[in-house]
């Protein structure tokens, strides 16, 4: 991933901490969603551990963690608090949709590589946690990578891959395109 290891000599308790992963995080934005990702650079005892964490906070009624992927990650979902529908899709050929509803205490996992989600679809803020094996894994977002990419991709080319006029496209690239 590289980082360098620290010297040994000037390794600290510290190195291995973190605190405040249980207050709860805004999610007044477009998509009602926040991700705390912890991985090498916030918890440096992380490197070359193979391992991160995330805190997924998700607004009531709708919030969204939207279709994305960790191309050097597996996941497993932990859900603590609230109602979630979640899934992922497999590759070409077959695109097979795997989802379940979550309750609290519930668990599903998200196989390297493959587009998935998190939609609250309960009255009350959900929470969750995603335990990532790969102390980097990457996230690629997939609407944002293709609508928000700069520069744009060619609006041609996205309108034929989305079966979509011109104009849609066109439309979708002026939104403020970011990561949750």
């Amino acid at each position: 991933n590289g980082k360098f290891c620290k010297d040994p000599r000037k390794v600290s308790p510290n190195d291995f901490f973190y605190t405040g992963l249980n207050v709860p995080r805004r999610t007044s934005n477009r998509l009602g969603v926040n991700v705390t990702l912890l991985t090498a650079d916030s918890i440096p005892g992380l490197n070359t551990m193979g391992l991160s964490l995330g805190r997924v906070d998700l607004a009531a009624n709708g919030g969204l963690n939207p279709p994305h992927h960790h191309p050097r990650a597996s996941e497993i979902f932990y859900l603590i608090k609230g109602t979630l529908y979640v899934g992922f899709i497999t590759a070409n050929p077959t695109h097979r949709l795997f989802a379940k509803i979550l309750t609290a205490g519930d668990v599903f996992v998200f196989p390297l590589g493959l587009i998935h989600f998190q939609w609250n679809i309960g009255s009350r803020q959900a929470v969750g946690f995603a335990i990532l094996n790969s102390q980097n894994p990457g996230v690629v977002t997939t609407a944002n990578t293709l609508f928000g990419a700069v520069p744009a991709v060619l609006s041609d080319v996205l309108a034929k891959a989305f079966q979509l006029d011109v104009a849609t496209v066109e439309y979708l690239q002026q939104l403020p395109w970011q990561n949750p």
